[in-house]
């Protein structure tokens, strides 16, 4: 692949946890392994899943985090983004100090490797927290992001919180009432196409009543866009892995319109550094992911071609 290519924006990556996670639990891929898979399958970068054996935060001085940065360029690798391994310190349900602490050494982590997104979720299971009432747990969810955005803006890093149908706020209503509140410039949300379209069309796992979108992960798209700042794109067919969370299909073996879907983000979709092909849970990762990244480039390309169409024609 010529340099060029490598260099066009959205950039593609890859999120390791697919090696990491689900059937790939038992006999994990190395960090090294997986980079080099990346590389050699044409990504132009690497999202860290901060859950070990992967890189863990508290693993890694600055001047180590600095070296992981430089392997992976050697490599012709960017970082599109980093997700801790938050699960001991639920933001609605931990003292915010607490979650604080946590926050200050990923923002240590990520300055040093230069990684401008870190992804976090609100841990607790959609039946909600059962520590605090959901009302005090909301408020604390609220300062405990809003204050760590601005932690992580002086590391130069930008949260965004995934939504997805196994963690506790997964309404649609719900979700924009969250970010609304955060209120914070540093603040937005990761919009993964497959968790837009089980929710949006499927409403899996929303209590007490399902709030379904007509329009589907297209309409979920329209809904949040202000508010987006970083994807993942993989295909879905609204069902759910092991009845928890999304399932995550390669490209074209689910119901997705993609070109419908990134209509509906329209220009912020068009505006971010990185795409992230996110295999989670798949077992044939290491196969089906060997085209992900030649066919991402073909659904960003032939977005960006329409869009220009529209702006020419406007």
């Amino acid at each position: 692949m010529d340099n060029d290519a490598r260099t066009e924006r959205p950039k593609v990556s890859i999120g390791s946890w697919a090696f990491s996670f689900g059937p790939y639990e038992s006999h994990p891929w190395s960090f090294d392994r997986f980079a080099d898979f990346a590389a050699d399958a044409g990504y132009d970068g690497v999202e860290i899943n901060g859950f070990r054996p992967h890189p863990h935060e508290d693993d890694y001085t600055a001047a180590e985090a600095e070296g992981l940065r430089i392997r992976l360029a050697d490599k012709g690798l960017g970082i599109s983004g980093f997700a801790p391994d938050l699960r001991s310190t639920p933001p609605a349900e931990v003292e915010e100090a607490v979650y604080l602490a946590r926050i200050d050494r990923i923002a240590d982590f990520v300055r040093a490797a230069e990684i401008r997104t870190v992804r976090v979720d609100t841990i607790t299971p959609p039946t909600g927290p059962v520590s605090v009432d959901d009302s005090e747990a909301r408020a604390r969810l609220v300062t405990t992001w809003r204050a760590s955005a601005q932690r992580l803006a002086d590391a130069g890093a930008q949260l965004v919180w995934e939504f997805e149908p196994g963690f506790w706020i997964n309404r649609p209503s719900d979700i924009l009432r969250i970010v609304e509140e955060v209120d914070h410039a540093n603040f937005g949300l990761l919009f993964d196409t497959s968790h837009a379209h089980t929710l949006g069309r499927y409403g899996r796992r929303q209590s007490p009543a399902p709030e379904l979108l007509a329009g589907g992960a297209a309409e979920f798209a329209s809904l949040v866009a202000p508010w987006v700042r970083h994807l993942h794109l993989i295909d879905s067919d609204g069902s759910l892995h092991d009845d928890d969370t999304s399932v995550h299909l390669p490209f074209g073996l689910g119901e997705l319109d993609f070109q419908e879907v990134l209509d509906g983000l329209g220009p912020v979709a068009a505006g971010l550094e990185w795409w992230t092909a996110d295999y989670c849970f798949w077992p044939e990762t290491e196969v089906d992911a060997l085209r992900g990244a030649s066919e991402l480039r073909a659904i960003r390309d032939t977005f960006l071609s329409r869009q220009q169409s529209i702006r020419e024609h406007a």
